[in-house]
């Protein structure tokens, strides 16, 4: 039995979820997959060689926080296309996990998906871990027009959309840069994923290798 408090949450009314290595373990493997799809893209719309491609698709993404966002700056790529790349990519690496459909469950209030993936991706992914009927929206690339996190007004188009409360608002991401502008915000921040304990980030609030124990013995506000 741990001795540390439980997270108090108890003034979270809205759940901000991203998707990717955050709604399952970054262990599965799929964003590998995701990733190489990526680099076919890139070497298919620049002719470079591999390599180079995956150097390429690494600098957007390093330099504008989505690689798609940087492909639309210099090569003209209609996102359409790029998206489409993904939605037949296998789901098998996905498992589901009944101890998170249970975490996420018993949260009060609003959940909602904040994700740079497309909304096919978002719902294709959602539905094979079952947790699709827990979400009242997925807030997509689409929805904040194809400017991604960590980009400060993909978090003001979020916030305006669903009227969110940032003080009322918790984030879970796997990426820490991701959370700088929520926390800018007043959002409470947690850092998702084996990385998360080495965190140093100030901004960080929790941080969690293991998203459904940390759901399951947080403290929450009772159900009106």
């Amino acid at each position: 039995m741990s001795d540390e408090p439980r997270p108090d949450l108890r003034h979270v009314e809205t759940w901000l979820f991203d998707l990717d290595n955050t709604l399952y373990p970054v262990e599965s493997g799929f964003m590998r997959d995701i990733e190489r799809r990526i680099t076919d893209f890139v070497v298919k719309v620049t002719g470079l060689a591999r390599e180079d491609a995956f150097r390429l698709q690494k600098d957007y993404l390093r330099d504008h926080g989505l690689s798609l966002t940087g492909l639309m700056l210099h090569h003209g790529v209609d996102p359409a296309e790029f998206h489409a790349v993904f939605h037949d990519l296998s789901l098998d690496s996905l498992a589901h996990d009944p101890e998170l459909v249970a975490a996420i469950a018993r949260l009060p209030g609003r959940r909602l998906i904040f994700t740079n993936a497309d909304d096919v991706h978002a719902r294709r992914v959602l539905d094979r871990l079952g947790l699709d009927h827990l979400f009242d929206e997925v807030f997509h690339i689409g929805s904040f027009d194809y400017v991604p996190k960590p980009d400060p007004r993909a978090f003001k188009r979020m916030n305006a959309a669903h009227g969110l409360d940032p003080r009322a608002t918790a984030f879970f991401e796997d990426s820490e840069r991701n959370l700088a502008p929520a926390a800018e915000l007043g959002m409470t921040t947690v850092l998702v994923g084996p990385h998360a304990p080495a965190s140093a980030a100030t901004f960080i609030d929790y941080k969690t290798e293991k998203l459904a124990r940390f759901l399951r013995d947080a403290q929450i506000r009772e159900a009106a």
